[in-house]
């Protein structure tokens, strides 16, 4: 056990200024630092030296780098905490900088402002409900949250609901705190979920697969069945088909599609299809 704490010791080391751009795609460790080339100035062509990533926006950068998951600002430098794959995703203005995170496996779902998750309400205290969203802490949910709530009007939301909504409030030092409206007030498909229907757990890898724009999964799964899907970024999903049947055939499909090609899919797909 000792030589391989050892070799990655000399590994991080040897390897702490990395340039994110000879990394974008490559597992990364923690402790890592990253460093970025040059982007006020170029020092004649192709003189563009390197620099940690600044992120402390001074007078002379005007380059806005956004820190996602697995990425942690520690002065004017930035440093690995999970061990993953290093993703960039260039801002729509392509003025350099953009956002960067690292893509890892894990179980535990860590809260992130602005995601929309699954929860189930375990107690109401006062005018607050809690819901367990898979994190090491429940989260809260004022009953003004919901769209047309009033002091005199309140949700009908028991103990076992599930819910779907999106952090506004994620922070390590706070607890967490959801709402089901939007900017606007609007429900916006947020709010309680139906009772029917089958709500299971999977990766965190699998719901961004899944909720990625160029993913064919669930356009092939509308053509099979008509059916109701909720997505949550906590790996939970809700599905409900006409049948109960349906509903755990797609189900089955949903957990094992994340370790299958594509022909497989197809192959499987087809197989339905013919049934």
């Amino acid at each position: 056990m000792a030589e391989p704490v050892s070799v990655a010791a000399e590994y991080l080391a040897g390897s702490r200024a990395r340039a994110a751009r000879t990394v974008l795609g490559q597992v990364v460790l923690p402790g890592e630092e990253l460093l970025l080339p040059e982007q006020e100035d170029a020092e004649g062509p192709g003189g563009a030296g390197e620099r940690p990533l600044s992120l402390n926006a001074g007078a002379r950068s005007r380059v806005r780098v956004v820190c996602g998951p697995g990425l942690r600002r520690c002065g004017d430098r930035l440093l690995v905490t999970k061990c993953g794959r290093l993703r960039h995703k260039e801002p729509g203005s392509g003025s350099g900088g953009g956002v960067y995170w690292v893509d890892s496996q894990q179980k535990r779902y860590v809260p992130v402002k602005g995601d929309h998750v699954i929860g189930i309400v375990t107690a109401k205290s006062g005018d607050i409900f809690k819901v367990d969203v898979g994190g090491s802490e429940p989260a809260s949910l004022s009953y003004l949250s919901f769209e047309g709530a009033t002091k005199r009007n309140r949700p009908n939301v028991q103990v076992g609901d599930l819910i779907y909504g999106q952090f506004v409030v994620a922070n390590k030092d706070m607890e967490p705190e959801m709402v089901c409206i939007d900017s606007c007030g609007r429900a916006n498909g947020m709010g309680v979920i139906g009772q029917d229907g089958l709500l299971f757990k999977v990766t965190l890898g699998l719901i961004r697969k899944l909720l990625a724009p160029d993913c064919e999964i669930i356009q092939e799964m509308g053509k099979l069945y008509p059916l109701e899907i909720v997505f949550g970024m906590n790996g939970r999903i809700w599905v409900k088909a006409k049948t109960i049947q349906q509903t755990l055939i797609l189900a089955n499909i949903l957990e094992a599609c994340e370790h299958m090609t594509s022909d497989q899919r197809k192959q499987i797909f087809s197989r339905l299809a013919e049934s």
